[in-house]
């Protein structure tokens, strides 16, 4: 397990295993040259991951993780975030298509999702097909789009099943018949195979065209340079709002190398117009973000 348990996922998934009478090797913090150790000393089976893990492990010295022995792995689990298609590529070629799987869902689990790295092959991009609840895909109205059209996703666990969980504290975004969003873009296509774009909050209209978070952090990702990164919407009196990069770096890289390396991945309005060093990490243990605190900061400036 190398998420910590104060986390739904690592939380829900470290008691499971140890309910089904597993041996657990529990982390104390991720790191990637450790991972793999512990994935060799005691010969894991399955091991959790978030997109963040698997992009410091593939940033591993090649003779670092090609020298360790992860035969004994059977299941590399992943979920909480986009996994970028190359990144998905580079562990499938690793590991192999069927040790490869992911999950989509939120901790409600009102509806969920799932994909081997084989049908992910088949349907590059894909979080898979539903195999709990219910999912469609709905405009800013309300009303569901065509079959393969982007949307808003609204999920359920079925017409009339009772809802799974309760909030403290929280209202859900819900409309009838039990319906309810987490607040994440995609679509679903025409053999049921559904895409994340990106969360709905997180959407940056840059004079008048959406652009996504997530594909320009993907594509940072793909930099050498690049441990970590966040792409953020900030005001701007002529567009209305920018994309703003802040970037942690495993060495040093210039502004120029760095849109270079995205004007060839990137349509010119989906360039970051300033991109930022990190002095601290980005993200937490479980490869999360605190996006609307950095977006707060920065306004405030």
């Amino acid at each position: 397990m190398t998420g910590p348990l104060a986390h739904n996922g690592p939380f829900v998934a470290t008691t499971c295993a140890i309910l089904l009478g597993n041996h657990v090797v529990l982390m104390p913090r991720f790191d990637p040259a450790e991972t793999l150790r512990l994935v060799e000393k005691h010969r894991v089976s399955w091991m959790l991951l978030v997109p963040t893990m698997m992009l410091r492990i593939w940033r591993l010295p090649e003779d670092v993780r090609l020298g360790t022995d992860v035969s004994g792995l059977e299941v590399a689990f992943h979920l909480a975030a986009p996994c970028p298609a190359w990144l998905k590529q580079a562990w499938i070629d690793w590991l192999g298509p069927d040790k490869v799987i992911e999950l989509y869902g939120g901790t409600e689990l009102q509806a969920v999702t799932v994909i081997s790295g084989t049908e992910w092959l088949e349907h590059r991009g894909s979080v898979g097909r539903t195999v709990l609840g219910e999912i469609e895909i709905r405009d800013p109205g309300g009303r569901p789009v065509p079959v393969g059209e982007e949307g808003e996703i609204w999920m359920r666990r079925g017409q009339d099943a009772a809802s799974p969980y309760r909030y403290v504290g929280a209202t859900a975004r819900s409309a009838a018949d039990g319906w309810e969003s987490l607040g994440d873009i995609g679509k679903v296509a025409a053999d049921g195979y559904v895409y994340i774009t990106d969360r709905l909050a997180d959407m940056i209209l840059v004079g008048g065209a959406n652009v996504y978070p997530a594909e320009i952090e993907a594509a940072l990702d793909e930099h050498p340079a690049v441990r970590s990164c966040c792409v953020i919407g900030l005001p701007d009196e002529d567009l209305g709002n920018i994309p703003y990069a802040v970037v942690e770096l495993s060495e040093p890289a210039s502004d120029r190398d760095l849109l270079a390396h995205l004007r060839q991945r990137l349509a010119p309005y989906k360039l970051p117009r300033v991109i930022e060093r990190a002095t601290t990490p980005l993200r937490d243990d479980a490869g999360k973000v605190r996006r609307s605190a950095l977006r707060a900061e920065r306004i405030a400036r």
